[in-house]
């Protein structure tokens, strides 16, 4: 079958078309209705980022919050969004151009800016935009969308709550009527000053915000407050009390949108004193697009789970400094993905990015028509939106940890502390110094919490092998050795990069154990993710001084591919040779076992065939006895690899090993692979429960290398019943004791392992 062609671009193009006449009516009701919230909010926001410049650049302020919607929906479709989602401004990011204007700008100590009129600062407050735009764009071109996200959550969280304070604060003059800026300490002494009739219209503005919802359902709780304060604040000036209440926003010079901003840009650029500030801009413009660019891309991902549609961060931030840097010389401040707008946008129907466009149409006739209502808006109920938003802000998860802090609801208690103190810091460094440089000291304090956590010990368990062995069956008498010596064998489970910050305390750890009779040391790397040069170094300088020593260094499970290509560039693998690297931890034991058995032993008993009389299966039997069951028994050779019985064979024969040892596997449903369960060394016995239950084999049994064994058929086992009962009772008895043994060296190993 031919592979579908791909659509042209003509082909797309019709498609869409076609997609947006589908949806035209729940697009119109849509971008309607998500105009209707965006409107009273993007004039709120826009006299909180340029509340700084003074009452008289409110009316400018008021355009530039209504300005950004319009411009930055528009330029968000012209540049391919298929989306529903509101690009309007964002309380983090207004809040965080108000500081900047007002810190780094009116109150700046550059001589340039403190000989500048009000003017200049407008102009180049909009200038911060289109350089946090151009930013913005230049993150989502070079894909760095997905980077910005790895911005700790604590330092985000942090800076939102020192958002919600200052937001708030920054309302209080107006919420309680002062005539001029009265600092919050200073409040007290100033309690004359209030106008309780402003504040009055304030509290029911916040009122009917955040309990309207309650009241007139089918009317957004925004509209519902706006409506609601105009009117008490109307009706106290009706009643005569005009001078006991605040001040209204003013006239708007109102004209059509125009880019004569970008003019002034140029003017302000090639200004000699502009060189002063430009560091200071720069700094600024890109710490207001890195926590833009955060916001926008987890707002997407929020708006993607309600809708359902796959959202590009790097493409939403392109169309997004893209709609900024235009928004900017059209005068108006920076857009995010506004939470509210979009989820009524979608929620009424709008299902194409037609309903962006109807928005801005809706926004840009409401200024056309509105203007002489928007003069005459209290100040007050813009404040009292803006205290709305303030509360809203204040971060849940912050909350919810004070809460189980203070009820004593924890699980892990340093970790909550740590994540509380970034929070804390971010967010008294943002209210009492500078929210840009809060970030910085965020993120810093992050990085050294987050190195001491990982410098944490990378040794999840640890335990030596006189109690836990491997899957090898041995003679009782190599197994009281292990029992004994077994202890000089241990094994370390590691976990978490091994790097500079962990390697150093590894090293000590073993530098310790080597002073404890320590001649074997295991490292299981199969929960290793990370090893950085330092730690590989560290490693090769254990293997030198234990090899020095006359001890041994084991590597298993280096399954990670990339670390094991990386431990070979750096020279670990061949300093240790193949012969120290194992597949798994079961086999480093086994080798450490057998290296240590043979250092007891000496190896004398090397290669010769284990001495009949003394198989543990035939304990306590007498000569003549022991002349009786050899006589039943056949004498088989294998060569190494050779399989001996495989798994679900009917054979019913019980092997005993005088010389070599074998290993049972099993096969891994659904793969090709098998997985050892147990190596039998000389002296020890095999397939007994076969004998006993006639049962199909349950595994693969196969030779590790030349392999004498002594067979037992079931038949010459029922013989030897019939005829020499007494026998067969003692072999069971010892067959039975074998059984035993295995069993309780299993538990031994379980406990160990689960202790």
């Amino acid at each position: 079958q031919a592979p579908t062609p791909r659509p042209q671009p003509a082909a797309r193009q019709t498609a869409a078309r076609a997609g947006w006449l589908q949806h035209v009516r729940g697009d119109l009701v849509g971008g309607f209705t998500a105009a209707m919230l965006t409107i009273p909010i993007s004039m709120g926001y826009g006299l909180l980022a340029l509340s700084a410049l003074g009452d008289a650049y409110v009316p400018h302020a008021i355009l530039a919050g209504l300005y950004a919607p319009v411009i930055g929906c528009i330029v968000a479709v012209l540049l391919g969004a298929s989306t529903t989602m509101v690009y309007s401004p964002r309380s983090i990011v207004t809040f965080l151009i108000g500081t900047i204007v007002l810190h780094s700008f009116a109150r700046s100590s550059a001589p340039f800016l403190q000989t500048a009129d009000g003017s200049v600062l407008l102009v180049l407050s909009f200038l911060l935009v289109f350089l946090a735009g151009l930013f913005q764009a230049l993150f989502g071109a070079f894909r760095l969308g997905t980077l910005v996200k790895y911005i700790p959550a604590p330092v985000f969280v942090g800076f939102q709550n020192a958002a919600a304070i200052l937001i708030f604060f920054s309302q209080v003059d107006t919420l309680l009527g002062f005539r001029q800026h009265v600092p919050v300490f200073s409040i007290p002494s100033e309690f004359a000053q209030i106008q309780p009739l402003t504040l009055i219209v304030g509290l029911v503005t916040i009122a009917l915000i955040m309990k309207g919802a309650r009241l007139i359902p089918v009317v957004p709780p925004s509209i519902l407050g706006l409506i609601g304060g105009i009117a008490v604040y109307y009706l106290f000036a009706l009643l005569g009390f005009s001078g006991q209440l605040g001040p209204v926003v003013g006239s708007i010079p109102f004209a059509w949108p125009n880019p004569h901003y970008l003019m002034e840009f140029g003017t302000l650029v090639t200004n000699p004193q502009f060189v002063e500030i430009m560091p200071m801009l720069l700094t600024s413009a890109l710490s207001l697009a890195i926590v833009a660019s955060l916001d926008a891309v987890l707002c997407a991902r929020l708006i993607e789970s309600d809708s359902g549609n796959r959202v590009q961060s790097n493409g939403e931030l392109v169309r997004l400094g893209a709609g900024n840097m235009v928004a900017a010389c059209f005068g108006g401040i920076a857009n995010g993905i506004n939470l509210g707008s979009s989820f009524a946008n979608h929620r009424a129907g709008a299902r194409t990015p037609l309903s962006l466009l109807t928005l801005a149409a809706v926004i840009l006739l409401a200024i056309l028509a509105l203007a002489p209502q928007v003069a005459i808006l209290p100040r007050v109920v813009m404040a009292a939106m803006l205290t709305v938003v303030a509360i809203q802000l204040v971060d849940r998860w912050t909350l919810q940890l004070i809460g189980k802090l203070l009820k004593l609801e924890f699980s892990n208690i340093q970790s909550m502390l740590l994540d509380l103190l970034v929070i804390l810091v971010v967010t008294v460094v943002a209210v009492a110094m500078n929210i840009v440089f809060a970030v910085i000291i965020g993120v810093a304090v992050t990085i050294l919490f987050f190195l001491f956590r990982m410098s944490k010990s990378v040794i999840r368990r640890a335990y030596r092998c006189d109690t836990v062995h491997s899957r090898k069956m041995r003679e009782p008498k190599h197994m009281h050795i292990l029992s004994v010596h077994g202890s000089k064998i241990m094994v370390l489970e590691l976990e978490g990069p091994i790097f500079f910050g962990t390697a150093e305390n590894l090293a000590s750890y073993i530098e310790s154990a080597l002073h404890q009779d320590t001649s074997y040391v295991v490292f299981d790397l199969k929960r290793v993710n990370e090893i950085d040069s330092t730690g590989a170094k560290i490693i090769l300088q254990m293997h030198d001084r234990m090899t020095r020593d006359g001890k041994h260094l084991l590597l298993t499970s280096l399954e990670n591919t990339r670390i094991a290509d990386f431990l070979k560039d750096m020279g670990v693998t061949t300093a240790l040779t193949r012969s120290r690297l194992f597949h798994d931890t079961d086999r480093a034991i086994e080798w450490a076992e057998d290296h240590l058995i043979l250092s007891q032993l000496g190896d004398a008993e090397s290669g010769v065939e284990f001495p009949f009389s003394q198989l543990d299966v035939f304990a306590n039997m007498a000569e003549p006895e022991l002349a009786v069951v050899k006589s039943t028994l056949s004498r088989r050779t294998y060569r190494r690899g050779e399989v001996i019985f495989r798994e679900g064979d009917e054979s019913k024969e019980l092997y005993i090993i005088a010389k070599g040892s074998a290993s049972a596997r099993l096969r891994l449903p659904g793969t090709d692979r098998a997985t050892r369960l147990i190596t039998f060394s000389s002296g020890t016995v095999f397939g007994e429960l076969a004998l006993l239950d006639q049962e199909a084999r349950s595994a693969t049994v196969e030779a590790d290398e030349d392999l004498v064994c002594y067979v037992l058929a079931h038949s010459s086992f029922e013989t030897l019943t019939r005829h020499d009962p007494a026998i067969a009772i003692k072999l069971l008895t010892n067959l039975g004791r074998e059984l035993s043994s295995r069993l309780r060296r299993a538990n031994r190993t379980i406990y160990q392992l689960a202790s």
